[in-house]
């Protein structure tokens, strides 16, 4: 999985990389950093045209960069707008989506946190304006329930849609959905700081989703790919398999509330965003009693889905 992401990925981290140090040598402004791709939408912005060599072609590229105003607040239009590129494959970054995968799954979400500072300087908005990694990651989840459903032979076309739509829109987007309006909320009200002299700044819903997203790619790696080849060591009967399928979920659920504390730290009007870690202690707590009871959590979830 990570030799995939890898080939795809690499060209686009090479690329961004030569972008930011091109930008970097030019100086200025401390917005000149790197640029993402997609287009920016009118918001009450003022734009400033400048030109760096070497990008938009030969002779040097031209492109904007906001100058301050009311920024972007994505509310029902972003949230629409976001919902009609999901389906516009010609305009998503494929090649940069795969290098922010590449990242998760060496276990550097930081370098992907990076880029979101750098979103917020340059189009003033802390969400992905981008659904190619949402797309991608559905595209996964619904191939990987379909290998299930071969291996493990789910009778029934009704069972297998079951288990595959009800894995893409109930766990990954129904999950996310609750998420992100759980944790933004919880930011927004008792963890947002106002400052003296600096606009009054909210958790957008669309960035709360999208830490759900960086936070669940890892989790669908180790629970469906690596799970799927560990199946037949996972469900053996003795306490090794049980305390090796135990350890797989409760590793691939911390690191989602890791990725999460991440995500929600490099706000800068938030404070005391450890506290989305709590829910560790409970996981810890799980598996403690898990393995004592021999429950095997693989044999469970699989018992669930595929019956």
């Amino acid at each position: 999985f990570s030799i995939i992401l890898h080939r795809f990925g690499t060209r686009s981290c090479n690329n961004r990389k030569q972008l930011s140090a091109t930008m970097s040598s030019v100086g200025g402004d401390s917005t000149l950093i790197a640029i993402e791709g997609g287009e920016t939408s009118g918001s009450g912005r003022s734009y400033l045209p400048s030109s760096i060599p070497g990008i938009g072609g030969s002779k040097g590229g031209s492109f904007v960069l906001p100058l301050g105003g009311r920024g972007v607040n994505p509310g029902q239009n972003g949230i629409s707008e976001y919902l009609m590129r999901l389906v516009q494959f010609d305009q998503m970054d494929f090649q940069y989506t795969y290098s922010q995968m590449v990242s998760l799954c060496r276990f550097s979400p930081g370098e992907l946190y990076k880029a979101t500072q750098i979103r917020r300087k340059i189009k003033n908005q802390w969400a992905r304006d981008d659904p190619a990694f949402v797309a991608i990651l559905m595209g996964m989840i619904a191939i990987s329930s379909l290998a299930y459903c071969i291996t493990f032979g789910v009778h029934g076309i009704f069972h297998l849609l079951r288990v595959v739509v009800g894995s893409v829109v109930v766990d990954f987007l129904g999950t996310g959905c609750i998420m992100a309006t759980a944790t933004s909320f919880v930011a927004n009200r008792y963890l947002r700081v106002q400052r003296v002299m600096t606009t009054d700044q909210q958790v957008e819903w669309l960035y709360a989703f999208d830490i759900h997203c960086n936070g669940y790619f890892p989790l669908f790696v180790l629970l469906y790919p690596v799970q799927f080849f560990l199946t037949p060591l996972l469900l053996q009967s003795d306490f090794v398999a049980t305390v090796l399928a135990n350890s797989l979920y409760a590793f691939a659920f911390i690191y989602y509330h890791y990725v999460t504390v991440l995500g929600y730290s490099v706000l800068p009007f938030l404070r005391d965003q450890n506290r989305f870690f709590y829910p560790v202690g409970v996981i810890l707590i799980l598996y403690f009693f898990a393995c004592l009871l021999n429950f095997n959590a693989c044999k469970i979830m699989l018992h669930w889905y595929l019956g």
